[in-house]
């Protein structure tokens, strides 16, 4: 009898989008016969969903998402320094408890050995020197390159960084990427990769979120809180907010649908540090667009999102950058009809006029002309939530996903 491939698929972080990936892919690696084991932190969000595979919860991490984040614009001058005061500690703090959960991970990887190790984008710059150091000890090492460098401007484009990224990806023997885009991309800056090393496969779906039942309380909660009459009309942006998510010109685009449409907008989402709430607000009521525009900037709960995309007549994704996106997937999911822009590996996920629209980015009047098509032809977004419905089945199943990784980790071993 054959023996299962072991799989540890390694997560520095206790909940949001890369967790909910790595869950999936947990969950369809051990569906396609491996033994896999997830190495997460202690409150790892997702302990109450079934597990087809093992939670190794040994790492101490910081919470990712505060329920209640305070920005520093949002507060007086002398209240701002001692807030980066204690911001500048908080960091000190969380690269220490990096630093003990890369140990950690060493030292258990080591020990157990497993046939692969998966993981996913390099974060830090201790990411990078214990995955270096990690396949020079011979462990057979995979990565899915959710993004290579920040969307948001800053972070890992030094040269001492370079480098750094460079020998943590010189130890991978197979690294996948979620769009032909971004593998061309990073074939064109990290040049002593060999591209055959490199694969790509679809972002997956979902589907997960359905086993979560929509409760009546928090439907009621969610209808209240957004003041939303039955059967009223929304456009919904869900998702982290940041500068390259193109919110400026999703409300520049909004003040043009209002002019031709009696239509709400929902953002939804947790607030980025980069991003200014404050500043979004001021341009939302600079454009008279206060009492139509719900601006809901929090982390929201597993429960709520289904209740949210249902809501929703069309998604949009007004990005300026992107690789791909899990939020994309998650209105497919719903079975919405999307609008996004032409950017990154975005048209790879959108099939133009079929699930959805594509728009140029920074194109507010090019954005809401298409947004007021759906939300006047009830009858084509329901054709196009249908057709992103079945995407969502069948081209992005996790199924899909597990039978094109499940090749290259058993070449990997042969």
């Amino acid at each position: 009898m054959q023996n299962k491939l072991q799989i540890t698929v390694v997560n520095l972080s206790n909940g949001g989008g890369l967790i909910h990936f790595d869950y999936q892919l947990c969950t369809a690696l051990a569906n396609a016969g491996m033994d896999v084991t997830l190495v997460t932190g202690t409150e790892y969000e997702l302990s109450n969903q079934p597990h087809n595979f093992t939670v190794n919860r040994m790492l101490h991490l910081w919470k990712n998402f505060d329920p209640q984040p305070v920005q520093i614009w949002q507060l007086k001058s002398w209240k701002r320094w001692l807030k980066k005061i204690f911001l500048t500690l908080r960091r000190m703090v969380r690269a220490v408890l990096i630093l003990l959960a890369w140990i950690r991970i060493t030292r258990y990887l080591i020990r157990t050995k497993p046939d692969i190790v998966q993981f996913s984008k390099i974060e830090y710059s201790l990411d990078a020197i214990f995955i270096a150091y990690l396949g020079r000890r011979g462990l057979v090492l995979s990565q899915i390159c959710h993004e290579f460098e920040s969307r948001e401007g800053y972070g890992r484009s030094s040269r001492l960084f370079r480098r750094l990224d460079s020998n943590a990806y010189a130890q991978f023997s197979a690294i996948f990427f979620l769009a032909k885009e971004s593998q061309s991309r990073f074939l064109s800056v990290y040049t002593k990769i060999p591209e055959s090393i490199t694969h790509v496969i679809p972002h997956g779906n979902s589907n997960w979120l359905l086993n979560i039942p929509p409760q009546l309380n928090v439907i009621n909660n969610i209808r209240a809180r957004y003041g939303l009459g039955e059967g009223e009309r929304a456009i919904l942006f869900f998702g982290l907010l940041s500068p390259s998510k193109g919110l400026d010109d999703l409300i520049d685009a909004f003040a043009l649908v209002r002019q031709a449409c009696n239509v709400k907008l929902i953002i939804a989402g947790f607030p980025m540090k980069q991003i200014d709430i404050n500043a979004l607000k001021s341009r939302i009521a600079g454009l008279d667009l206060e009492l139509s525009t719900i601006l809901d900037a929090r982390y929201i709960p597993l429960e709520e999102i289904g209740t949210i995309m249902s809501m929703s007549t069309v998604v949009v994704y007004p990005y300026r950058s992107s690789t791909q996106s899990g939020a994309l997937q998650t209105a497919y999911t719903f079975g919405r009809p999307v609008i996004a822009t032409n950017v990154g590996g975005l048209p790879e996920a959108v099939d133009d006029g079929k699930s959805g629209f594509l728009v140029p980015a920074q194109s507010p009047r090019e954005l809401a002309d298409k947004i007021v098509l759906l939300i006047n032809n009830p009858g084509l977004a329901a054709q196009m939530g249908n057709y992103a419905r079945h995407l969502s089945k069948t081209r992005f199943s996790w199924e899909s996903v597990a039978r094109q990784i499940a090749p290259v980790y058993k070449h990997l071993l042969h």
